[in-house]
């Protein structure tokens, strides 16, 4: 009997290392100065950390976490407290590859390892003194699922700037002035109802001289739209009607490996439009421009 005993106590033991050895949420994002308890210490929490089933987790005011379960379903925790990392993984039901699927990309793509393989891999940028760079991809990416598109490009030459659309005949279908370094453009716009691809181009009307190349925005084929939004349907089923930060983080992963990097652009920006603060998704955001050369690494 003391025997049997010993091997139950044993195996308890070892079913409960095994369960609190297990990463049951990885770290998406963080706002604050968050804490994560492993073992008997307090330790800042930092995007990409494993918090364990026996962890506790402190959120301060004013800050949040967004976290991913070991089944790919995203979690954000705003209110202030300390939970224990076993509750907050009670609360989290479903989830599946497809979701695993893009956050383990988010994850592995912002990781310090791919910061320092993207940076070994930076080339020399060579570029016309006059010309100015624009945040969108080249030609062989440039489709687009959705009708918002966000133009962006670098403060040089000086505003304002005026960013001209045109068609491929190259007769101006829309002219926008601005003091900014961003426009956003409705494809909706019956300016562009028949138009499947549409030029653009970015000039400073300050200097006269400084302006961008010329770029694609291409909308796509009716075969290439349908597989996109079967894929997309199948995403959001398992997210959720939700339009939280986290959902369009894991929206912008989904758009950015099917190389639709106008749509993951502005997912990136309706993200930092609902978090301004929150530094985890501007890091994100330019990560994503660096790592897919659409933005120059500044020297």
């Amino acid at each position: 009997m003391k025997k049997g005993r010993f091997l139950f106590l044993v195996g308890l033991f070892l079913l409960n290392t095994v369960v609190n050895g297990q990463d049951t949420f990885r770290v998406l994002a963080t706002k604050g100065s968050n804490e994560i308890k492993s073992g008997d210490s307090w330790q800042p929490v930092k995007t990409g950390a494993s918090l364990k089933s026996g962890d506790e987790l402190r959120i301060t005011e004013n800050a949040s976490v967004g976290l991913v379960h070991s089944t790919g379903k995203p979690l954000e925790v705003k209110q202030p407290g300390t939970y224990k990392v076993a509750d907050l993984a009670s609360k989290v039901s479903g989830g599946s590859s497809v979701l695993n699927k893009y956050t383990d990309f988010i994850l592995s793509s912002n990781s310090a390892e791919a910061k320092k393989n993207r940076l070994s891999a930076t080339g020399a940028v060579h570029r016309g003194p006059e010309s100015l760079k624009v945040y969108l991809p080249e030609n062989q990416n440039a489709e687009i699922f959705n009708n918002i598109a966000y133009v962006n490009w670098e403060d040089k030459g000086g505003a304002p700037y005026v960013v001209s659309f045109k068609n491929m005949f190259d007769e101006e279908l829309v002219k926008v002035e601005t003091p900014e370094t961003s426009v956003m453009v409705d494809l909706n716009d019956p300016k562009f109802a028949n138009e499947t691809a549409i030029l653009v181009e970015v000039k400073s009307k300050a200097d006269g001289k400084t302006k961008s190349e010329q770029h694609l925005i291409k909308k796509l084929s009716q075969g290439r739209h349908d597989s996109v939004n079967k894929s997309y349907t199948e995403l959001n089923k398992e997210l959720g009607t939700e339009a939280s930060e986290l959902n369009k983080l894991i929206q912008a992963a989904f758009y950015e490996q099917n190389k639709l990097f106008i749509d993951a652009i502005a997912s990136y920006e309706d993200v930092i439009k609902m978090a301004p603060d929150n530094a985890s998704y501007k890091e994100a955001y330019e990560e994503f421009l660096l790592r897919n050369k659409l933005k120059d690494l500044k020297k």
